[in-house]
């Protein structure tokens, strides 16, 4: 062998030794990229998931539930796919105020959004139903109490009223009225009227004549329906009747708001009297708030006062100004949800949804505009900005407002002795939030808030009862709540 032959047998070597390290190399390589491409593809799936929940809790949540308990009866919960839900994600579903959000996800988001819903919805949905758990003291800050079920097996309650017997009648938001009477439910009261029971409409508040002993009137705020050019359209109704046994008679609908839509959101309607017999009580702006809220010639965004038949107080503020609905008491509202009278001094006050964030507590006097959409301390549901205005000369202040939105509803001011540490407190309802809100105040501005029953459910309405207990209505599942105070 020659000399030769070493050197080039040792560079062959040298060149094997080096493609199989390269070899190596190579596969070192592609398996730790294998491993790094499946991380990440898991760490992104995770983020996908995560992106969506926290998408669904900040846009979604304030109107279908931290839980996504307001889905319970949804026919798209059984499709075997997504696509009815990015369909309403993306373009909204206007009649019941659904926003569209196309402009605010991309179509990949929207999709994992819509995927995320439908992956939330548990296969026993009785889960999704808020507990109550009655019987246990709960401590406040000031004042024990005992949460006791008075009523179960409902769906929607809305309007809770005490007749002088210690029956309660209960509106059902489908447009049942029912009389709970000596622990037992009655079959549906007969002749209420046709309701629009779609979106937020429906059969909605009840409120006695303060002279109901000698004349029988009970008054019912509803959305009545009517049909224009094959649509289903209507708006915010007063009616007035009188009940014997199990059915209405003496039927008037005294009040009919305009113009009809087919809109099905933003109804209003809470109502109350004052000790002078006049009726108040407030309609939504119907989803148009750029068309409503600050025109006269309209109900909607309105406060508005009746005399007790119907007709119009010579004193409202605007029954001299050429076009303007003379029952207009105030405008520039959004959607209020809670009116009532402070039992001392006789004000009318006024819970008041805002969009995202900006929920309203607002103390309603004569011919005042309260803003809405001038002003807001709120955004659109969908992140973009609806005015960058949250105060204008000649616009009213709330008196409070919220941010993040609690969806404040029913309320009522604490009287009489049964609640000596909440005594003169305002209590309301929250819808997304399901708590009961509890509300001080000095000279008409609120120095202190409390979130009493957290988790409960949504609380639609608060009332006292004739003889000094506040009862609670709660929706999905619908029951009626006491209080009961413990020294």
């Amino acid at each position: 062998m020659t000399t030769d032959f070493f050197i080039n047998t040792i560079h062959c070597m040298k060149k094997t030794i080096t493609y199989f390290t390269l070899i190596v190399i190579t596969f070192v390589v592609a398996v730790l990229l294998s491993f790094s491409c499946s991380s990440n593809k898991v760490q992104g799936n995770a983020g996908i998931q995560g992106n969506a929940a926290a998408s669904y809790q900040k846009y979604c949540s304030g109107c279908h539930g931290a839980a996504l308990e307001k889905f319970q009866e949804k026919e798209w919960m059984n499709e075997e796919d997504a696509s009815s839900v990015v369909r309403s994600i993306k373009y909204g579903i206007e009649a019941i105020g659904m926003p569209a959000f196309e402009k605010t996800f991309s179509d990949s988001e929207i999709q994992e959004l819509a995927d995320y819903v439908k992956r939330g919805i548990p296969e026993d949905r009785s889960i999704l139903q808020p507990a109550v758990t009655p019987g246990g003291v709960v401590e406040s800050e000031v004042q024990g109490f005992v949460v006791d079920t008075v009523v179960s097996g409902l769906k929607v309650p809305w309007g809770l009223a005490f007749l002088p017997n210690g029956d309660l009648l209960i509106s059902e938001r489908s447009g049942v009225l029912y009389i709970f009477s000596n622990g037992k439910l009655s079959e549906p009261v007969k002749g209420v009227p046709p309701v629009m029971a779609i979106g937020q409409g429906g059969l909605l508040d009840i409120c006695l004549h303060p002279g109901y002993e000698n004349n029988g009137w009970i008054y019912f705020s509803y959305s009545y329906r009517s049909e224009q050019n094959g649509k289903t359209v209507g708006n915010t109704a007063i009616m007035r009747a009188r009940l014997k046994g199990n059915t209405l008679y003496d039927q008037e609908t005294i009040y009919k708001g305009t113009p009809e839509t087919d809109r099905n959101y933003h109804f209003g309607c809470k109502i109350a009297f004052d000790d002078k017999g006049h009726l108040f009580f407030g309609i939504g702006d119907r989803g148009q708030h750029f068309v409503f809220p600050q025109k006269l010639d309209n109900s909607n965004g309105k406060i508005h006062r009746l005399n007790d038949d119907g007709s119009i107080p010579a004193d409202n503020p605007f029954v001299n100004t050429p076009g303007a609905m003379a029952s207009i008491f105030s405008y520039g509202h959004r959607n209020p949800q809670g009116t009532c009278i402070h039992p001392l001094t006789g004000e009318l006050w006024i819970s008041e949804h805002g969009p995202r964030g900006g929920d309203e507590l607002n103390l309603i006097k004569p011919g005042l505009n309260y803003g809405w959409p001038v002003i807001s301390y709120g955004i659109n549901y969908d992140g973009t900005v609806l005015t960058p205005d949250t105060e204008k000369e000649g616009l009213e202040q709330p008196v409070f407002y919220w941010i993040p939105s609690i969806g404040p509803c029913g309320m009522t001011f604490i009287s009489g002795d049964r609640y000596k540490n909440w005594k003169h407190n305002l209590l309301l309802g929250s819808l997304p939030l399901k708590h009961l809100e509890r509300v001080v105040m000095n000279n008409n501005s609120v120095i202190h808030r409390e979130q009493l029953l957290q988790g409960i459910g949504r609380v639609r309405n608060v009332v006292m009862s004739p003889d000094g207990y506040i009862y609670l209505s709660i929706e999905t599942p619908g029951k009626i709540l006491r209080l009961m105070p413990v020294e």
